[in-house]
């Protein structure tokens, strides 16, 4: 299995994860945009939207809105950026299909494109921790 979002659905990499169910799993970005950025994706491997059940699609979908809520009971952030790509022609990094949850507050100065700059892994946790005790609270 070569594919990263797999190997820590698998458990085989570690994560931070936020969220999980039978069938889907969100865990923090390591490369955050903001504090409380994270990935909502299917934990079997599909690309692309194109290669998604319509079950698996409607997973993800409801997992990121109910994290989406606890993003913003946990983070208070002023915006949310919802991302998600298609293909290297969109710009798709990671070929297994996720959704971006990215927090945003009124003049971060970030806009849609970000460098992939590794994160403090200790504030990573914590801020996963805030939003883990939102979703389950």
């Amino acid at each position: 299995m070569e594919c990263v979002f797999c190997k820590i659905a698998a458990g085989e990499l570690p994560s931070t994860k936020v969220y999980e169910d039978e069938r889907v799993l969100a865990f923090m970005d390591i490369n955050p945009l903001n504090d409380g950025h994270l990935l909502v994706v299917p934990k079997r491997h599909a690309s692309t939207l194109w290669d998604l059940e319509v079950e698996e699609a409607e997973a993800v979908a409801r997992a990121a809105k109910r994290i989406a809520d606890a993003i913003r009971v946990a983070l208070q952030p002023d915006g949310l950026t919802v991302n998600q790509a298609n293909g290297r022609a969109a710009h798709q990094v990671v070929p297994h299909y996720h959704v971006h949850l990215i927090p945003r507050w009124s003049g971060d100065g970030k806009g849609f494109d970000w460098e992939l700059v590794p994160g403090d892994m200790q504030r990573i946790r914590e801020v996963g921790e805030k939003i883990r005790r939102a979703i389950n609270g």
